[in-house]
């Protein structure tokens, strides 16, 4: 399935307590703000793509599962009381992040490991009025069969309703923007030892009430 590209992907970091604690990073005070590039977009059923780029810094590319939200409308400066108003629906979303590229690779920004082709797979939108409270959703993740996240987005450090208003503080943001709410503790990276995606890994991430994701891994040879 694909999507139309968005006119721009907004991911927030560490936006889970135990997950920014696994990362070995302190808990954020405000939101952490990075762009993936709007062509990595995919769909459910998709392949992901590892690219030879990330060959370089050894492996390293990760699973996130995530509450992505889509906007309705352009809108700036959205009181907090009035966010959720202008959200179309909410999508399962896999916020793939090549580690090395985001910790290393670039210096110290994130958008180039989180960026590279078919590393942000989003399934379809359910629309807002179906799903009802966003903070109330649980969300799991598996690797091949194997439970690696389940989480309630009750756990968020910053809501939705919040990052809409905070990211929208004289900034306009379009209709059709993504924003990737951020993930829950579970991910390879922090496991010991690691758990990097290989060739023919099968990830499906589910959120209650929103709906299903499934994509398969290859590596570009």
């Amino acid at each position: 399935m694909r999507h139309a590209i968005p006119p721009a992907i907004i991911g927030i970091g560490r936006n889970y307590a135990d997950h920014a604690k696994e990362m070995g990073g302190a808990l954020p005070t405000r939101p952490l703000v990075f762009m993936k590039n709007p062509a990595a977009i995919c769909g459910d059923g998709d392949e992901i793509v590892i690219p030879t780029v990330c060959k370089e810094g050894g492996a390293q590319v990760d699973f996130e599962g995530e509450l992505a939200v889509v906007l309705d409308c352009d809108c700036r400066d959205v009181s907090r009381e009035h966010a959720l108003d202008v959200v179309r629906g909410y999508a399962v979303a896999n916020d793939v992040s090549a580690r090395w590229w985001q910790n290393e690779g670039s210096g110290g920004q994130f958008t180039r490991g989180k960026s590279f082709d078919t590393f942000c797979p989003l399934s379809s939108v359910a629309p807002a009025h179906m799903v009802g409270d966003p903070q109330a959703l649980r969300i799991r993740t598996r690797v091949c069969g194997e439970l690696m996240q389940d989480a309630s987005t009750a756990q968020m450090i910053f809501s939705v309703a919040h990052l809409i208003s905070d990211l929208s503080r004289g900034l306009t943001l379009l209709a059709g923007t993504v924003i990737l709410t951020g993930s829950p503790s579970g991910v390879g990276h922090a496991r010991k030892p690691p758990r990097y995606l290989r060739h023919g890994d099968l990830i499906e991430i589910e959120i209650d009430g929103v709906g299903k994701l499934s994509n398969r891994v290859v590596e570009a040879q």
